[in-house]
Order: structure tokens, then C-alpha cells, then sequence
């Protein structure tokens, strides 16, 4: 397989292409405009064949792609920050139809006051819309994790936010493994949409239903979405076959004997991996959530009961509780160790393994839940 050296944006358009969506709205806004730019050229050159669409906004991205699924096409879009926020009513009709629709988010802070850097307010604060939600942790991630993305999506009829850090990955560059287009292929099967809208056979999608049906829909979204756990780690291991990968929906690398380990999501994890080897002796374990929504409670049960302390990393914020991921770790771990929430960014600020050390100590010292920088 061949290696280029591709940032984080450009590893999603190879995998854009490789997936071959036949729609592709777009709408730009920073820091995912280089995904949509470099698919551009793909289109351009005739290496993808599709309809891209210059939309006037971002909300009318995601309804061209409900539109585009529900007449039977494959389709693309990425947003981030204010344009995820301006999705949101579309988001629930998207999720809620049923349409296995996959959308990048390069990660960002929301206003106000204006940022242009990297936190995860954005997807995190989307995490009830009924979209399943996904980490990448690196260039490499984002490319296979696109792929894995469209096909879980489209065996389970829900939709996908494949989540990346705003800058941090996106515009980073580093060796990306490609694969070949027969290798997707083989593991990708053809766009079918069950509920295709056809001329030849009309029906009305999504009518206004009794409110025993409504229950009943809901319900089965709820419970789909818990069931395609299975599903994600089953492709992921198929994935992992045929790539040569050794991708986990919850990666855990607990030294023998060590009772305390950090928890986070994407970027981070690299931060907490060099703090861990040269400035904790590794003797302290790392979490890398890869997967949030549906959320791997029972794997991290066991990787819980293990140890007495889990230090959740956050970059986003449920104000009046806590972080957003420290409030779903405590929600599974209670009974079985105590969580301390440490907010390690928010806005883009630098995080660095030296920071890291000093809200450690802080909190093995302190009898507060949430530990914040020293300003």
C-alpha cells in the first residue's frame, strides 16, 4: 500500500474519493474548508465522479444531502463550529428519517466571543440528536475511520459525525498508509437506500403520525443506536483485517498494577501518550475514546473495575455539571472508581504534557471534581 504524507483534511478527501459519494453539498467554513477545497480538485480532475454543489448555506448542505439519500444517491458534506450549530434542525430530521447520512466535523470552539480554534463544544453539544458520533485521533484515523463510517451508517440507517481535531489534525501532516479503491470495494458494498423515493411507486416520507407511532419510532432509533455497537466493532475488526489495522472503539493501554489512567478523546491522546512515557514513568494508564455516540459503556466497565481513579480529559463543557465527556465516564463508573474532570482546553488553548503534570497534581490534592488551568 502506498504512504503519502497528507494532512488530516486531505486524508478525508482520499477517503472521500475512495467512497465515492455521487453528491457532495458544500459549504465553507474554517478549519474544514481544505476538505471540501481538495475534494474539489478530485472532482475536477475526473478522479471522482460527482455532483458537487456550491450551497448558499450550511444548513442547505445537509438538507441537499437528505435529499440526495432519500432519492437513493451516496453523499458527502463537512462543517464545523457555527455551520454544525446552523444543521441543527436538520440534524434531528436527518437522524430521525432514518438516513445514513456521514458528515466530517474539523472540530471548533463556538462563539461567543469568536474563536477559530480547536475545542469539541460543536459535536459534543450535537450528541442528542440521534447522530452517532466518532473520534480520529490522527490523519491515518480520519481516512479509515470515513470508510468505516459509511458502512456501518448504511447497514444501521443512522448517520454519522466523524469528528477530527479542528487544526490540530486537520491541517497536520504526517504518513497516511492509503488503500486501494478494490480493497474498498470489497469491504463498501454499492449504495442501496431502502426507502428511495421513486416517481414510478410514490409514498410520503415522514408524515405527521399518531403519538403511539411516534413513541414507537423514537424508541427504535434508541435502541438501534445501542445495538450498532455491535456493528462497529464488528467492521472495525473486518477493517482491521483487511488494512492491517489494530483499531478499537475503546483503546486501553493500562501499565501491570498502575490504578489511575487518563481518559480522552482525539488530539489529546497523543499529548497524554509522551506525557505518560517521559514524565510518569508510565506508570499511569491512557483511555482513547474513539467511539461517543453509541457510547462503549460495558467495555469501559471493565477497564474501569480495574482501577481507582480515571482522569477525564475535557475540551468541551456542560455547564452547570461538568465536562461533557467526565459526565458520561461518571454516568457508567460511579460504582466503580471515582472521576476527576480536568478541563484541559477550550478555544484552542495549548495543551502541553507539562500542563498536563500540573493539573494532575492538583487534583490528586484537591477534593474538587472539576479542575480548571490556573488562569
Amino acid at each position: 500500500m502506498e504512504t503519502k504524507v497528507l494532512t488530516g483534511a486531505e486524508a478525508v478527501a482520499w477517503g472521500v474519493k475512495l467512497v465515492k459519494p455521487n453528491v457532495i453539498p458544500v459549504y465553507p467554513i474554517t478549519p474544514q474548508t481544505h476538505i471540501i477545497e481538495k475534494v474539489a480538485e478530485f472532482v475536477e480532475s475526473g478522479e471522482l465522479k460527482a455532483e458537487y454543489i456550491r450551497v448558499e448555506s450550511e444548513m442547505t448542505a445537509l438538507g441537499a444531502v437528505a435529499g440526495a439519500i432519500i432519492e437513493g444517491s451516496r453523499a458527502f458534506t463537512a462543517t464545523a463550529s457555527q455551520g454544525l450549530l446552523f444543521m441543527h434542525e436538520v440534524l434531528h430530521w436527518v437522524a430521525g428519517g432514518r438516513l445514513p447520512a456521514v458528515m466530517v466535523i474539523c472540530t471548533r470552539g463556538v462563539g461567543a466571543p469568536w474563536t477559530l480554534w480547536c475545542d469539541y463544544q460543536d459535536v459534543l453539544s450535537q450528541r442528542d440528536t440521534g447522530w452517532m458520533q466518532l473520534f480520529a485521533t490522527s490523519a491515518q484515523e480520519a481516512l479509515d475511520f470515513l470508510i468505516i463510517s459509511y458502512k456501518v451508517a448504511e447497514m444501521v440507517n443512522i448517520p454519522v459525525m466523524l469528528a477530527l481535531d479542528g487544526f490540530l489534525i486537520s491541517h497536520t501532516a504526517e504518513p497516511v498508509c492509503l488503500v486501494s479503491d478494490s480493497m474498498v470495494r470489497e469491504f463498501l458494498p454499492d449504495f442501496a437506500f431502502p426507502l428511495s423515493l421513486d416517481e414510478r411507486d410514490p409514498f410520503t416520507l415522514w408524515p405527521i403520525p399518531q403519538a403511539d407511532k411516534y413513541y414507537t419510532i423514537r424508541r427504535e432509533l434508541f435502541n438501534d443506536m445501542i445495538s450498532a455497537l455491535r456493528v462497529w466493532k464488528e467492521q472495525m475488526d473486518l477493517w482491521n483485517t483487511l488494512a492491517s489495522r489494530k483499531y478499537s472503539l475503546l483503546e486501553a493501554d493500562i501499565p501491570c498494577g498502575a490504578k489511575e489512567a487518563f481518559l480522552c478523546a482525539g488530539a489529546t491522546a497523543g499529548t497524554v501518550k509522551h506525557a505518560i512515557k517521559y514524565m510518569f514513568d508510565n506508570k499511569l494508564g491512557l483511555i482513547t475514546l474513539r467511539l461517543f455516540r453509541p457510547f462503549p459503556e460495558e467495555d469501559l466497565k471493565k477497564i474501569a473495575s480495574n482501577l481507582e481513579t480515571i482522569y477525564v480529559l475535557d475540551k468541551a463543557l456542560s455547564y452547570g455539571r461538568f465536562g461533557i465527556l467526565a459526565q458520561e465516564v461518571e454516568a457508567v463508573v460511579k460504582d466503580l472508581c471515582q472521576v476527576k474532570n480536568l478541563i484541559v482546553s477550550l478555544g484552542g488553548l495549548d495543551f502541553t504534557p507539562q500542563e498536563l503534570v500540573e493539573l494532575y497534581e492538583r487534583a490528586r490534592t484537591t477534593k474538587e471534581r472539576v479542575i480548571w488551568r490556573e488562569s
